[in-house]
């Protein structure tokens, strides 16, 4: 079932939501919405509320001459990846960055620009690479585990389905390390995803063998053919730019 913007939102901004770290206080609001596939002006407001993700879904729908940053092809922009991206001027993501990361980041700020001018896009992953502190903090022996866990744990990526048992299900995917030199992805491994809390979710009839994204540890949507393609296409673009950074200086991004 082909859901819309709204819906897909939820979907992958619930999990992170859930663990209190960003959007609005009532996640179980933002769970119940997307179990009943329900979209109205509360859900809007809902989705409002996530000021981390909003204005990448406005600048995206502002320079594709879209009205509504909720609509599907925004949203599946941002969470995924389309070749709506590439049709932003990197002077609107230069300036957007400027607006509202600037006054936080002080002289740190030219380093979210280069990763602008390398490639970046308004991606969620882009978002996870360049400006989460986490990536800075990799060559700290002390905390690289914590680091490569969290930036693993909040990029969207993929996996197949292995079987899915009440909440949860066994999906295969590559996780993220660090050999030392750079962040790669390792080899294909079974991990365990939840799909629902006490059997409210958001995915009807999940089967071994589906391809999903998953976020904060939980499975958000079936992804066709295309959109893995796409996904694929921006994780790796988005981690070449963070290698080509810490393969620079390394230093943590610190957002105020």
């Amino acid at each position: 079932m082909i859901v819309d913007g709204a819906q897909m939102f939820v979907r992958y901004a619930y999990p992170p939501n859930s663990l209190g770290y960003c959007g609005p206080m009532d996640s179980a609001a933002v769970l119940q919405y997307g179990a009943a596939g329900v979209t109205d002006p509360g859900l809007v407001d809902l989705a409002r509320a996530f000021s981390g993700a909003w204005p990448y879904l406005e600048l995206i729908a502002r320079a594709s001459n879209i009205r509504d940053p909720l609509d599907r092809r925004v949203v599946e922009a941002y969470w995924v990846g389309s070749p709506l991206l590439d049709s932003i001027d990197v002077t609107a993501i230069g300036n957007s960055m400027e607006d509202r990361w600037r006054s936080r980041t002080g002289t740190q700020f030219s380093e979210l620009i280069d990763g602008v001018q390398a490639g970046g896009v308004p991606h969620h992953n882009f978002h996870v690479f360049q400006i989460s502190p986490w990536l800075g903090l990799i060559r700290d022996n002390r905390k690289a585990s914590t680091a490569v866990s969290q930036l693993d744990s909040c990029r969207i990526h993929w996996g197949q389905v292995v079987s899915v048992a009440g909440d949860e299900a066994s999906v295969r995917s590559r996780a993220l390390e660090w050999d030392g030199f750079a962040l790669v992805l390792g080899e294909p491994q079974v991990r365990t995803a939840r799909i629902a809390l006490d059997g409210t979710g958001f995915l009807d009839d999940l089967a071994a063998g589906d391809v999903v994204s998953l976020h904060w540890d939980w499975v958000c949507d079936r992804l066709t053919p295309r959109q893995l393609q796409q996904l694929r296409y921006y994780t790796a673009r988005h981690l070449d730019i963070a290698n080509a950074k810490l393969s620079q200086h390394g230093s943590a991004l610190t957002v105020h």
